[in-house]
């Protein structure tokens, strides 16, 4: 490949083991917001823009295999090997309420209302709860086929989506019969599948490949083999004319949707990408690696300043970016601040 520009991404340091899921909040009044679970047990809240730390929540006991924010990213969610998923206060770091399950919480996320939580995992079962009534039972989805990967809602909450980790598909639920209404068929497990910003679009990742579905009609609408065994795509939100991917070759690729032409491919990772996620404005894009860290990456005329060159190709740049204390103080009063520095040994329950 040609030497392209090198893009410079903010390095998010502070995760102690893999990094294995990225979510990015919509747009709020305060900016917008990202959060990371690791296998360090201790999911991490950022400024979505300049990576800085907010906050960790603490209080899992194994591998935080999932997590997400609500629509105005005033509380989180996380799924964990310790059989729990836990909701948050994302504004103090105080831990909310903790639905326990059977067995390793591997998939979670809030409905576009706010008012319920989805699960899913190795139990196989697909629960809803109901966040306004948090100590009623769940409602439970039929069995799922398989262990649960992904979960998703779309059609205003009206249908639910999910995967399993040991079959290839997708498989779409109506909320309201709790049945399966559709299968989208992949020849390898589904390791990621987003709905995209507008609705549109369903963005799969299984294997070699990375897959894009209509979301309203279910066709395959392109498809498009990846230079390595992938592990999970994201369409580029504003315009859709271009989209992420990563994995195993530790490399983040970025393509043209249209025709599938890769357009750049940013190096800096040192272990297998595991995660990569575009913020809602589409200027960026977020990747999580088996290296424990976070790194943004702007999607705008990258620097070729040879310094800067040097510096990201040797990860020595950080998120480490200055600004004022009124910028994110509405965030981080009273937040339960961990100390990032300091060691600490957790045993990880559950493996993937």
């Amino acid at each position: 490949m040609d030497k392209k520009r090198v893009a410079v991404p903010l390095v998010c340091h502070g995760h102690s083991r893999p990094v294995v899921d990225l979510f990015y909040s919509p747009m709020t009044p305060d900016g917008f917001f990202l959060i990371s679970s690791s296998k360090d047990s201790s999911p991490m809240l950022r400024n979505g823009e300049t990576g800085d730390w907010v906050g960790t929540f603490e209080g899992h006991k194994g591998a935080v295999w999932s997590c997400c924010l609500d629509t105005n990213a005033l509380r989180a969610a996380s799924g964990s090997a310790d059989f729990t998923a836990r909701i948050w206060d994302a504004i103090t770091g105080d831990e909310l309420h903790s639905f326990e399950h059977k067995h390793i919480v591997r998939a979670c996320t809030f409905s576009e209302d706010t008012h319920f939580l989805l699960t899913g995992g190795v139990e196989k079962i697909l629960r809803i709860y109901d966040l306004n009534r948090p100590d009623a039972p769940p409602r439970e989805v039929d069995k799922s086929p398989g262990s649960v990967r992904t979960v998703a809602w779309l059609h205003s909450d009206q249908t639910i989506l999910s995967s399993c980790t040991d079959m290839g598909g997708v498989r779409l639920w109506d909320v309201r019969t709790g049945n399966v209404v559709r299968a989208l068929e992949t020849k390898s497990p589904v390791t990621s599948a987003e709905v995209s910003q507008d609705g549109r679009y369903i963005t799969t990742a299984d294997g070699f490949t990375v897959k894009f579905w209509d979301a309203n009609h279910f066709g395959l609408v392109k498809s498009y083999n990846m230079p390595c065994t992938v592990e999970s795509a994201s369409l580029e939100p504003k315009y859709g004319y271009k989209f992420i991917a990563g994995g195993e070759d530790m490399w983040i690729h970025v393509f043209d949707f249209h025709t599938g032409e890769e357009i750049a491919c940013n190096k800096g990772h040192h272990g297998p990408v595991h995660c990569v996620r575009f913020s809602p404005g589409g200027e960026s894009y977020a990747s999580g690696s088996e290296d424990g860290t976070v790194r943004i990456w702007q999607t705008g005329p990258a620097s070729t300043h040879d310094d800067t060159e040097a510096a990201s190709a040797n990860g020595l740049l950080t998120g480490n970016v200055s600004v004022t204390a009124d910028e994110v103080s509405r965030k981080i009063e009273g937040f339960q601040i961990a100390d990032e520095g300091k060691t600490r040994e957790k045993e990880e329950a559950g493996t993937a």
